[in-house]
């Protein structure tokens, strides 16, 4: 509550976003305590990790400094006041946290615990219940996580007519060797990130992990790789258009799986009719949902960044642009 409230209070943005990262691992600490591992790894990688990188970015474009108040929202601040006491009020007939006779605990929580491995044969219940039990559910998440890409990059996608905006190779050359160690380290741990998230992607059925954490990690280390050597090097290596191409592949993946359900005559996303044993259809469903949630979360993530980066250069070189004409024209 402390970090929050400060959040709020403090006009220093980039000071924001360090308290929003610290306010996410604090978040994935009290999920380890609840024993929710997986929701844990989920709050590092994206409360932590990638949303500060996309915040910073934004910070660019924007400035440091939040802009001084010019007007007392003292409607909002009435309106906030009133749905957070109304939130409370209905979370008095709730169960007591942890409480035994909480209808959760008389039927949802024991078919899962008691039936799942017999069902769907995955050892992580979390991955079961989101990829088989839950199955629809999560796909309405990644249709949302592809909508709201969709959203930022009708926001955010410069005009194909303009250039590319080319670096000085003066300065090119200055970032390169001002950046050299951490150039150099990075070409040593980012092969290794990427092979942790191809580990989390697979390894989800038996361990915390998943598409959702997988994509977020594999857009990190290609993020790292753009910030440390430039926009332009990193689209020569992931051509953003066959990314903002692999955000619907990784969806459509996910859809067709349900669709091959029903051609053979199970209901969308019952993935006992994809093999003889349905527990190994079972294991090929959720393996193959998974991966078209990795695919998707990591190209969203991508293109998010790339326009992004594109914008800020975009704006940076119009601005050095202008000030070259008006010096040109008081000379």
């Amino acid at each position: 509550m402390v970090i929050a409230i400060a959040i709020v209070r403090t006009r220093d943005l980039l000071a924001v976003v360090m308290l929003t990262g610290i306010y996410g691992l604090l978040s994935a600490n009290f999920f380890v305590v609840l024993d929710a591992v997986d929701v844990a790894f989920t709050e590092a990688s994206v409360g932590a990790g990638i949303s500060g990188l996309l915040m910073l970015t934004a910070i660019t474009m924007t400035g440091r400094k939040e802009a001084p108040r010019r007007h007392k929202p003292f409607l909002a601040l009435f309106v906030v006041l009133v749905t957070g006491s109304m939130l409370i009020y209905g979370t008095m007939d709730m169960p007591y946290f942890g409480a035994v006779d909480a209808p959760v605990h008389q039927h949802v929580a024991p078919r899962y615990i008691h039936q799942s491995m017999e069902e769907v044969g995955v050892p992580n219940i979390v991955t079961a219940v989101l990829g088989s039990y839950r199955a629809f559910d999560t796909l309405g998440e990644v249709a949302v996580i592809f909508t709201a890409g969709i959203g930022v990059l009708s926001l955010l996608s410069l005009p194909r007519r303009r250039r590319a905006v080319k670096s000085d190779e003066a300065t090119v050359e200055q970032m390169h060797e001002r950046h050299m160690v951490l150039r150099i380290v990075s070409k040593v741990l980012i092969p290794f990130i990427l092979l942790f998230a191809l580990y989390v992607q697979f390894h989800g059925d038996f361990g915390p992990g998943g598409g959702f954490q997988a994509g977020v990690i594999f857009a990190a280390a290609i993020i790292l790789y753009t910030m440390l050597f430039g926009l332009e090097t990193a689209k020569k290596v992931f051509n953003p258009s066959i990314i903002q191409l692999l955000a619907a592949v990784g969806l459509l993946i996910y859809a067709c799986v349900g669709v091959v359900s029903m051609l053979n005559g199970a209901n969308f996303l019952d993935y006992n009719v994809l093999a003889d044993d349905p527990v190994a259809g079972q294991h090929i469903g959720i393996l193959l949902i998974e991966l078209g949630v990795g695919i998707t979360v990591a190209a969203v993530m991508l293109s998010i960044f790339f326009n992004f980066d594109g914008r800020r250069q975009a704006q940076q070189h119009c601005t050095e642009q202008k000030g070259e004409h008006d010096v040109s024209r008081t000379l």
